[in-house]
């Protein structure tokens, strides 16, 4: 299958590039390479050293004798997109090119103006992208579980069945998103759902929830294909940002009273989810929402779980409280549904004490690497 791979340089996408070329397909990476422009911005940086773009597509070619394309440039700009959808006629994109940090989005009006500029035009252009060049092409979109905030109700995948004075319909489920951020991949989702009503576009939104993890089979052939390890404030999960704390020795800081909890998946599930969606394509004109994770956690949960791995490794820390730069539920109710994967092969990767002590080793073996001042919130909601 010919398949690209837009944000294909980025913590998801590049594994996932690789794990779709590994499975045989023709792969094309589009990239603007802009994720490593906000690390300089933010004066921060991964955990692991990353090779550049083009280091890692040629060691790939080296080590496998595949190859994967890449163009650089950006959803944005249509007319390089145009030109990308005629050279390489794509029967599914992957759509990882969008920023993805919440506390980012929060920066100021600046920073919230970018990113609807950037991840809901970039996705408007690749739905008529489709709709021009490539009407069959099936649409992976990465959503967020984050677009369903924190509702005291089950939350279903995409839709629900509503009853209303004697009446009943299946509508989307209601959205509260957390942040400028959340907000535009709930515009992305209103937006294919339109297009795939008025142009027949097939489509499957991803509301994939925290990723974790480092390696996959994949990435773990030669250093230069190492992934990122993000673990500053703004780009950091609350994961990564606990167990490079603990690298560093210093208190993992819980966010408030710790009961925001949230669905999360290895990334090993992430590439592998795409695959399925993949080989599983919606129907033409089928906006499809699968709720990609695998375990829900508490924030205060995860701390518990970092500090007990790395007692094992005789590094004492203490769990702390912070106050909480963000606006949000820190007690209540989480239960989310995610079978459609499930019933369709996905064999989950959970988060076991393995899995966060290898992760804290990296982080132990380059701590050299982790900025200190980094590992705090800078950015408060109000």
């Amino acid at each position: 299958m010919r398949i690209i791979v837009a944000g294909g340089d980025g913590f998801c996408g590049w594994p996932t590039a690789l794990y779709l070329s590994e499975k045989g397909h023709e792969v094309t990476i589009v990239d603007n390479l802009v994720r490593r422009e906000y690390d300089k911005e933010l004066n921060s940086n991964s955990v692991t050293p990353i090779a550049s773009l083009e280091e890692r597509v040629a060691k790939w070619k080296e080590l496998t004798g595949k190859e994967i394309k890449v163009y650089e440039g950006d959803l944005n700009h249509y007319d390089f997109l145009s030109l990308v959808f005629k050279q390489e006629r794509p029967e599914a994109f992957v759509h990882f090119a969008e920023q993805r940090s919440a506390p980012y989005s929060m920066i100021d009006r600046e920073h919230a103006v970018y990113t609807h500029q950037n991840n809901v035009i970039g996705n408007l252009n690749v739905l008529y992208a489709i709709k021009e060049f490539e009407p069959d092409c099936h649409l992976i979109k990465l959503g967020t579980m984050g677009e369903y905030g924190q509702p005291n109700i089950d939350i279903e995948e995409g839709y629900i069945e509503v009853e209303h004075k004697g009446r009943k319909d299946v509508l989307p489920f209601p959205k509260q998103p957390g942040s400028f951020y959340h907000l535009t991949k709930v515009h992305d989702t209103d937006n294919i759902m339109f297009a795939c009503k008025i142009w027949g576009i097939r489509a499957t939104d991803l509301n994939q929830g925290v990723v974790y993890g480092l390696n996959t089979e994949e990435t773990l052939k030669d250093p230069v294909l190492v992934n990122r390890l993000d673990y500053d404030a703004i780009f950091g999960t609350a994961l990564n940002r606990f167990i490079t704390q603990a690298a560093i020795g210093h208190d993992i800081t819980v966010y408030g009273a710790g009961g925001q909890t949230r669905g999360y998946l290895n990334i090993k599930d992430t590439v592998r989810c795409v695959e399925i969606a993949a080989e599983n394509p919606a129907d033409r004109g089928e906006f499809r929402v699968f709720n990609q994770f695998t375990e829900s956690f508490s924030v205060l949960e995860l701390a518990q779980k970092i500090q007990k791995v790395a007692k094992g490794l005789d590094i004492d820390v203490e769990v702390s409280n912070v106050e909480n730069p963000r606006v949000e539920k820190e007690e209540h109710y989480y239960n989310a549904i995610n079978t459609a994967l499930i019933d369709l092969g996905l064999e989950p990767h959970l988060l076991t004490e393995e899995v966060l002590e290898e992760i804290l080793t990296y982080s132990l073996q380059h701590k050299d690497r982790i900025i200190v001042d980094n590992v705090l919130p800078t950015v408060t909601w109000k």
